[in-house]
């Protein structure tokens, strides 16, 4: 050491982000009459999540219950609800539910749209065998008056009743909106829809419907390729394999390939930011948190194609990047962050004959969030109970804002269930010391 030179050795410790967690309720906690389900039973249970240091819960806003005719609103269970969190002291993400209830997995209810909606023709996903999906209204349907309005001004309506009923709470016990913008609350199409799909099939393109048709045929007139006009023909069926196609082989190299799902992807985006804006609109005077779903497609991720993914329009190959996209629309947007599924997933536990890669998939996302300066909150996909699983969701506690566990039931809540899931909300609230050395 030189003469004269003083060397200071300083430790501290830097501690690592908590992540809030909450827990999402039961589909049918609100009925398809508008009543809160069981409101003893539910009290209970929501005193039970308080005493296990639950930050709070998450619930379905059903549209097909809470507009019952145009412009009529109903929102008396949930108001319930929300009373009760607040007796409670408990914290509500609200789930703005565009979507019909039944058809997913895990679903024990049947929600479908509102009736003046639900009796209309061509407004609905289509594949190419000429089924449709009445789950979510196709995004090129967006602009389609439809009794005088458009689903778009449908959704902006809905938003502001919201608002307004629920305005004085909003920022406080209601601490997040997570905006549906597709099927199952995500922003995608519904490629995999259970009728028709098994895993780990590609899924199946949804742009056959009259709209859909014709915004393609546009695009390609104006990319001066009007033979463009048409969906892939080769892209096989909901359930066949890449390796028995030929656009996942290489057509999604191609020109047209690429063409395709720019316009497939860009589609999705733009009816992501349309439906943003208009939650921005009627919520960004609040203190209040934005977000939108994205779905955990992990299967034939770690392949050049990543099929499924683009059947459901993330175009995350070619050099592209689905969720740095889709992250900066949302920021530029509405400032809203991404709700993403999969956590609880490792590597070692899929099938290594569907390439899937849960864990890469969500670093990607992570990063995206990152590096587009949104909030990253997460869920699990599928239920579990065990302490691997929520060992790998607590990996990525650096990376949350909050984690969202699926979901409320009778299994979580008794014995040892219960036990290991109040360690983990306690893991996921303390923060780790990480021992720095300073030399000044």
């Amino acid at each position: 050491m030189a003469v004269g030179r003083t060397v200071a050795l300083a430790a501290c410790c830097a501690v690592a982000r908590a992540a809030n967690v909450y827990v999402m309720l039961g589909l049918d906690t609100v009925t398809n009459s508008g009543d809160l389900k069981d409101p003893n039973g539910l009290k209970g249970q929501l005193q039970q999540l308080k005493s296990g240091n639950v930050d709070g819960i998450m619930v379905d806003v059903w549209w097909g219950v809470t507009e019952p005719s145009p412009k009529t609103y109903k929102f008396d269970g949930y108001k319930q609800l929300l009373d009760m969190c607040k007796e409670i002291g408990l914290k509500m993400q609200m789930v703005t539910s565009f979507h019909e209830c039944g058809g997913n997995v895990g679903d024990a209810c049947s929600i479908p749209l509102p009736e003046f909606v639900n009796s209309q023709s061509d407004i609905w996903y289509k594949d190419q065998k000429g089924h449709e999906d009445k789950e979510y209204i196709s995004l090129f349907a967006d602009n389609v008056t439809i009794q005088g309005r458009t689903p778009l001004q449908m959704y902006g309506d809905w938003f502001e009743a919201v608002a307004s009923t629920f305005g004085s709470d909003i920022g406080s016990t209601i601490v997040e909106f997570q905006v549906g913008m597709g099927p199952a609350g995500e922003l995608r199409y519904p490629a995999y829809q259970l009728s028709q799909w098994s895993f780990c099939g590609v899924g199946a393109f949804q742009a056959y419907d009259k709209n859909a048709v014709a915004s393609l045929a546009q695009a390609a007139q104006a990319a001066g390729q009007s033979g463009w006009n048409h969906p892939p023909q080769d892209a096989g069926d909901y359930n066949s394999r890449p390796d028995q196609v030929a656009f996942f082989q290489n057509g999604f190299q191609s020109d047209y390939g690429k063409f395709f799902l720019e316009w497939y992807s860009g589609a999705l985006i733009s009816h992501g930011q349309a439906v943003l804006s208009l939650a921005n609109s009627a919520f960004s005077k609040y203190n209040v948190a934005i977000a939108g779903k994205v779905s955990g497609i992990h299967w034939w991720y770690n392949t050049p194609h990543h099929a499924a993914e683009l059947t459901a329009g993330y175009y995350n190959t070619n050099m592209q990047d689905a969720y740095g996209n889709i992250a900066k629309m949302f920021a530029s947007t509405a400032k809203a962050g991404i709700d993403f599924t999969c956590m609880e997933m490792a590597d070692s536990e899929q099938s290594s004959d569907c390439k899937s890669g849960p864990e890469e998939l969500v670093k990607q996302v992570a990063a995206a969030t990152k590096s587009a300066g949104i909030a990253l909150g997460g869920e699990n996909a599928l239920p579990r109970y065990d302490d691997t699983a929520y060992g790998k969701i607590e990996s990525y506690k650096g990376e949350l804002a909050d984690f969202t566990y699926l979901r409320l039931n009778g299994d979580l809540m008794n014995g040892d269930n219960w036990n290991r899931f109040k360690n983990f909300v306690n893991q996921m609230h303390n923060g780790e010391a990480i021992k720095t050395t300073i030399v000044v």
